[in-house]
C-alpha cells in the first residue's frame, strides 16, 4: 500500500509533513512510502535521509500521487493535485474548508476521503494527534524570539556599573498553547509578563509559567478548549480595559484566534497610538486577518514609534523540529484510520468522526458541505458483523 509525502507548494512553506525517522517506521510497517523529490529539503531532510529509511523518491507530484492510498500534507492540496489523487485515497492535513473549495470539489470527485488536523476533538486521547497544539508550540515560542529580535532593548534587568537596566514588559494576549509558549519563552529571557485572555480558567496556566493575569472583567469561555467569539458590546469594553495595559507594555504579543472565523481585532490603531517609542507588537494571528487592525501578514508596519510584526506562518521559521512534531502528529492519526498497513478507519471512533469533512466524495461536515454548496451527508458507518451462532 502506497503513502505519498507531497512537497509543500504554499509560498514560504519549509515544512514537510513526515520526517526519515517516521517513514522508517511505516516502512518497517509495511508501507511503500513515496516522497517528492526535494520535499523535506526545506527542513534539513534530504532525500538521500528518506532513501536510507526505505522510501521511494519521486520526480514531481503527478508520480508521487500516482496509486497512493494515502496521501500526507502540511497544507491543503491546491486543485490540480487534488485531481491527481488516486480513486478513493484517504488525504491527510491541514484543511480549512472555506480556503481550499477547489481542491474540495476535485478530491470529492475523486470519491477521496479528507481528514483535517483542525478539527480535531481535544481530548486527552487526541493530544498525540494534536498538530494544532504542536505547531503553536512552535509558533509561541517564535514569537518570544521575534519579539527580543525587534525590540530596541534588553529583555531582562541588567545591573551594570553604568547603571541598572529594567527589565522589558511583555503583555501576551490569548493564553492557549501558543500564548503559553510565548510567556515561558519571554520569562526565559528576563522579561516581566503580563498575561491576559477571555477564559477565566487561562489564570492559573499563565500564573503557573510566572506571568501575572490580567483581569479585565471580559470572559468569553467556549467549547472544547476554546473562547467563544465576542459580541460587538464585549469586544468595545474588552479594547477599552486593555487600552492602559497595552499603552504600558514594551511587547504585546497577539494570538487569540477562534477556529474558522477571522482572527478577532484586539488592537485597535488609536491603542497603538499610545504606546511608547521602540514598543513591539509581534501577532501571531497575522494569516487569519490579525489581532492587530494594522497588521499585514508577513510585514513589518511602523506605525508612530511602534513596530507591528505580522508574523506569517511562524511553524516554518523552524521547520526541522516543526516537521519532527507534525509527523509524528501524522503517524498517530493515520494509525486511527489504518490497520495493518491497509485504510481500515474505525467510524465509530470519535477522532475519526470529528476529523473527516470528506468520506469517499460525500461532505461529512458542515462547513464543507456550505463551503461546497452541497447537502450535508450522513456519515457511512459499514454495520457491525454479527458474531456466529456458538462464537
Amino acid at each position: 500500500m502506497k503513502l505519498a509525502v507531497l512537497a509543500e507548494t504554499r509560498p514560504g512553506e519549509t515544512r514537510v509533513a513526515l520526517v526519515p525517522d517516521i517513514a522508517k517506521r511505516l516502512v518497517a510497517d509495511g508501507w511503500d512510502v513515496t516522497v517528492q523529490r526535494g520535499a523535506g529539503s526545506h527542513a534539513f531532510f534530504t532525500d538521500a535521509a528518506f532513501e536510507e529509511a526505505g522510501a521511494t523518491i519521486a520526480p514531481d507530484a503527478a508520480s508521487t500521487l500516482a496509486d497512493a492510498v494515502v496521501v500526507v500534507r502540511v497544507n491543503p492540496l491546491d486543485a490540480a493535485e487534488a485531481a491527481q489523487v488516486a480513486n478513493g485515497a484517504l488525504v491527510l492535513s491541514f484543511l480549512q474548508p472555506a480556503g481550499a473549495v477547489e481542491a474540495l470539489r476535485a478530491l470529492a470527485g475523486r470519491q477521496a476521503t479528507a481528514v483535517s488536523f483542525d478539527l480535531l476533538p481535544r481530548i486527552s486521547r487526541a493530544q498525540s494527534m494534536d498538530a494544532l497544539s504542536s505547531q503553536s508550540t512552535v509558533s509561541g515560542y517564535r514569537s518570544g524570539l521575534a519579539a527580543a529580535e525587534h525590540l530596541a532593548k534588553f529583555f531582562p534587568m541588567f545591573m551594570t556599573s553604568a547603571g541598572t537596566v529594567p527589565p522589558a514588559k511583555v503583555l501576551v494576549m490569548g493564553v492557549g498553547v501558543a500564548g503559553l509558549q510565548a510567556i515561558a519563552t519571554a520569562r526565559r529571557l528576563g522579561a516581566v509578563v503580563r498575561a491576559y485572555d477571555v477564559r477565566a480558567a487561562a489564570k492559573e496556566e499563565a500564573e503557573s509559567l510566572g506571568a501575572t493575569f490580567v483581569d479585565l472583567g471580559v470572559t468569553a469561555e467556549g467549547t472544547g478548549g476554546y473562547a467563544r467569539e465576542l459580541s460587538e458590546e464585549e469586544l468595545a469594553r474588552q479594547r477599552e480595559a486593555l487600552a492602559a495595559e497595552v499603552a504600558s507594555s514594551d511587547v504585546v504579543i497577539t494570538t487569540a484566534a477562534v477556529p474558522g472565523r477571522k482572527a478577532p481585532v484586539l488592537l485597535t490603531a488609536e491603542m497603538v497610538d499610545g504606546m511608547g517609542a521602540g514598543s513591539v507588537i509581534i501577532d501571531m494571528a497575522a494569516d487569519s486577518g490579525g489581532n492587530c487592525e494594522l497588521t499585514v501578514a508577513g510585514e513589518e508596519i511602523r506605525h508612530g514609534g511602534a513596530l507591528v510584526v505580522g508574523l506569517a506562518n511562524p511553524p516554518s521559521g523552524m521547520p526541522t523540529h516543526a516537521s519532527f512534531l507534525y509527523s509524528r502528529n501524522v503517524i498517530n492519526l493515520l494509525a486511527l484510520f489504518t490497520k495493518e498497513g491497509r485504510v481500515q478507519p474505525d467510524w465509530k471512533d470519535e477522532i475519526v468522526i470529528g476529523t473527516t469533512v470528506l468520506q469517499h466524495g460525500n461532505a461529512v461536515q458542515a462547513a464543507t458541505a456550505e463551503a461546497l454548496g452541497v447537502p450535508l451527508a450522513e456519515l457511512d458507518v459499514p454495520a457491525t458483523p454479527e458474531p456466529e451462532a456458538g462464537a
